[in-house]
């Protein structure tokens, strides 16, 4: 059985995180998807679903390695908060944080070496304090907010903006690895 581990992900932040519990993927596959929401689909099975997406687009290029896929949605009730165009719109998902608590979706897919899928979903609270003004434009003036989901990046700055999480940390930095590594060891990948 193949040992190899390649991730279906451009992200840095999932390559640190594998990093950190000592798996250290033998690839990095890009899977350019479309990664637009279908109409009335709820955040969780958007996570769900872009994962096994991912992963099983770039497994058709890896037939009998073990393919990790992954992907997380911020949200705030039903609504997606994706990646911030632009300031304005960076702020305004600021805005409708501040003072809330809202959920962060984590989809898990592997695709084993005979090719089957296995996925582990994983949601987080998150609450965020009540923002002034100075503190939005002040963490919008770091640039830190580009290129992330909703916004922020709990593992930088915006952790002084959130009191408290309910849940997996590594799932709002953009892998739960606790689920990740559980699912990979099940399936008998060795690092």
């Amino acid at each position: 059985m193949s040992s190899r581990l390649i991730l279906a992900s451009a992200s840095p932040r999932r390559l640190e995180l594998l990093s950190g519990i000592g798996i250290t993927p033998d690839e990095v596959a890009v899977a350019d998807i479309d990664e637009t929401p279908k109409p009335r689909e709820l955040p969780a099975d958007l996570a769900k679903r872009l994962a096994a997406a991912k992963a099983a687009h770039v497994a058709g290029n890896f037939s009998g390695d073990f393919v990790l896929g992954a992907d997380t949605v911020v949200a705030c009730g039903r609504r997606i908060l994706g990646k911030a165009d632009d300031e304005g719109q960076a702020r305004a998902f600021l805005k409708l944080l501040s003072g809330r608590r809202h959920r962060v979706y984590g989809g898990i897919s592997v695709i084993d070496p005979q090719g089957r899928s296995h996925g582990r979903f994983v949601a987080t609270a998150v609450h965020f304090k009540r923002l002034s003004s100075d503190e939005i434009e002040a963490y919008l003036a770091t640039g830190e907010w580009r290129d992330k989901a909703g916004a922020y990046a709990i593992q930088g700055r915006a952790g002084a903006l959130i009191p408290k999480i309910n849940g997996s940390y590594s799932n709002v930095v953009g892998l739960a690895l606790t689920e990740t590594a559980a699912l990979l060891g099940g399936l008998g990948y060795k690092k």
